[in-house]
């Protein structure tokens, strides 16, 4: 299984390196795009996807071996704020750095059974609970890196979505018209829909850790399980949304798939042709007004399962259940 998850790592980063390039190549070609919102928006999304998809070969090599990090405690900070940053960037342009400070100033190396793994460290003071820190920790997680963007996106397509309709009900053009409302919707819907099906699964056991944490529920085999077996998992899923973006939302728009068409035509046949990238007086795609308010998004996520730890400190991966040494891992109250 963890061969197989650090190959779809290795396919998201080749294609999600192709993928924001070519985005950032087309919004580049355009002239003008300065004038447009939504663009200065698709370009800041695919550099954030970009930026993100880089860190995805360590995640690679990490689960190829076992979590036993290799790459020394500096890369372990560099690339830990690098992923939570740009986990947050796709919602948060402006508070992505103070949210995800905790994973600069925390994140460590770790020797736990002679595997060194590259952690959070929440240090245990006297009188502190590192595990109540931990699940208000990753509330913050869950609710501003999930809950308020799915809030926000569906409150703006159910009043697009209704904006749309009401222009269908009071208008009397005909065809081309309601085809073109109809794309609109679509395409909404499917951004809205692939975000929601990419981070569900690690939002929902991200949320299972923190009802554990603050003595809600009770450990359990069960969630033991989960956290070592389908959390890795829900991660690489949450993670293949930074390749989709490109595909999902700008490669609809007619305008992109007319460059891409003209870029691929003069690289197979570059005698025969010449390329005249967006012009101002390239037509822009019709239904790009209403889309203005539609930025696909990518919110926070964890990293990689956790392990056994050392005394006195609590280490715990981005996002996963945390155990300290002073506890045994299923404890006598987990088989209430």
């Amino acid at each position: 299984v963890r061969i197989v998850i650090s190959l779809v790592y290795s396919v998201v980063c080749a294609l999600g390196l192709v993928g924001n390039l070519l985005v950032l190549y087309l919004m580049k070609s355009k002239q003008g795009w300065r004038k447009s919102s939504i663009n200065l928006f698709v370009t800041s999304l695919a550099v954030t996807d970009f930026q993100f998809v880089l860190t995805l070969p360590f995640w690679a090599v990490e689960n190829a071996l076992d979590f036993n990090w290799l790459f020394g405690k500096a890369m372990c900070k560099i690339v830990s704020y690098v992923t939570a940053m740009n986990m947050y960037a796709s919602v948060f342009f402006l508070t992505a750095m103070m949210a995800s400070l905790p994973h600069a100033i925390f994140s460590t190396t770790a020797t736990v059974f002679d595997d060194v793994l590259c952690l959070v460290k929440f240090p245990e003071g006297r009188g502190s609970n590192a595990q109540f820190w931990l699940g208000l920790y990753h509330i913050q997680k869950v609710l501003l890196g999930f809950m308020v963007p799915l809030a926000i996106i569906s409150l703006c397509y159910l009043l697009l979505v209704r904006f749309i309709s009401d222009k269908h009900v009071g208008s009397t053009c005909s065809g081309p018209s309601t085809k073109r409302r109809s794309k609109v919707t679509k395409s909404v819907s499917i951004v809205v829909l692939s975000f929601f099906l990419c981070w569900l699964p690690n939002q929902a056991l991200t949320t299972w850790g923190i009802l554990i944490k603050l003595n809600v529920v009770h450990f359990s085999t069960e969630y033991f399980l989960s956290q070592v077996y389908l959390f890795p998992i829900s991660v690489c899923l949450a993670h293949s949304n930074s390749c989709l973006n490109p595909i999902l939302y700008c490669l609809m728009r007619r305008e992109f798939r007319k460059a891409l068409k003209s870029l691929l035509w003069r690289i197979t046949s570059p005698s025969l042709t010449t390329m005249r990238p967006f012009t101002d007086t390239t037509k822009p795609e019709q239904e790009e007004q209403a889309l203005h308010a539609l930025v696909p998004v990518q919110p926070v996520t964890a990293s990689s399962p956790a392990a056994t730890v050392q005394p006195e400190v609590a280490y715990y991966p981005p996002g996963v259940v945390m155990y300290s040494s002073r506890y045994d891992l299923l404890p006598a109250s987990s088989t209430e």
